[in-house]
């Protein structure tokens, strides 16, 4: 069982308990009542270059990433130095994430966010948007496609937009069978959790026009980013690298600097 297959078979057991604590009509009759989604993609495609600053406590690639750690602050700083959204972890036992962290920046922050999860159930997209998500992160290689179809209209029910995340060519081909609209390509393979930037380029050539592009992990520096962008896309995600960072503000400045 590669870690992939492990967060999602402990997802499916963790989402499980939720259902019976919380049945999906309930929460969906109270997440209707909230506020309509903020747009995602349109605040990406805004700027020249969009940026989804992430909100990430740990990974199991890279341990802990920042100590000590304080979603709120650090998510006011991104959205300071021009970030168009926040990505928030919502996976505890793997990356130390949660509802509190997406709860603490929702309060401190106006913009969009991705509710950055491994979605296996309806109850996760009613969640999201209950919280305050504006997007959900749905991943190719997670789900069979029939699934990842009903998850997709699901969230269209929900009002909430798909960043689907692709790292190859078949998942690639998924997303064009599924119409979606926000493409992630994720440069680091989640089954063995190597990065390489040339995943981006490799598969832009085969993306349909008219989808909004977005460029996921490995992106370190001005240059990264100003060659994702001669190339075509239309925005990074980027989390380890903002994270490390002393001055998290002046990090977000410097890498956007294209």
């Amino acid at each position: 069982m590669n870690i992939l297959e492990e967060i999602i078979s402990r997802k499916r057991l963790e989402i499980g308990n939720c259902r019976h604590d919380t049945l999906v009509g309930e929460l969906q009759d109270e997440a209707l009542r909230t506020p309509e989604p903020k747009p995602f993609a349109e605040s990406l495609r805004k700027a020249p270059m969009g940026l989804i600053a992430e909100v990430k406590h740990k990974s199991p690639s890279a341990g802990v990433i920042r100590d000590p750690f304080v979603p709120a602050e650090i998510a006011k700083a991104y959205a300071s130095a021009g970030a168009h959204a926040i990505s928030v972890l919502m996976d505890r036992e793997f990356f130390g994430g949660g509802e509190a962290h997406f709860q603490e920046v929702r309060a401190a922050v106006d913009l969009p966010m991705l509710y950055k999860e491994f979605v296996v159930d309806p109850w996760q997209i009613w969640h999201a948007r209950l919280i305050g998500a504006s997007a959900v992160l749905l991943i190719a290689a997670a789900l069979p496609e029939t699934l990842l179809s009903g998850l997709i209209q699901e969230a269209k029910l929900a009002g909430l937009e798909v960043l689907f995340e692709v790292h190859d060519a078949e998942e690639l081909e998924a997303a064009k069978r599924l119409e979606v609209e926000l493409i992630g390509i994720n440069n680091r393979n989640l089954k063995t959790f190597k990065t390489r930037l040339e995943q981006t380029l490799d598969l832009l050539p085969e993306v349909p026009e008219g989808v909004t592009l977005i460029s996921e992990s490995g992106i370190k520096s001005a240059d990264d980013v100003r060659r994702l962008q001669d190339a075509g896309m239309h925005g990074v995600l980027v989390g380890e690298h903002l994270l490390r960072q002393k001055d998290l503000a002046a990090a977000v400045r410097n890498l956007m600097a294209t």
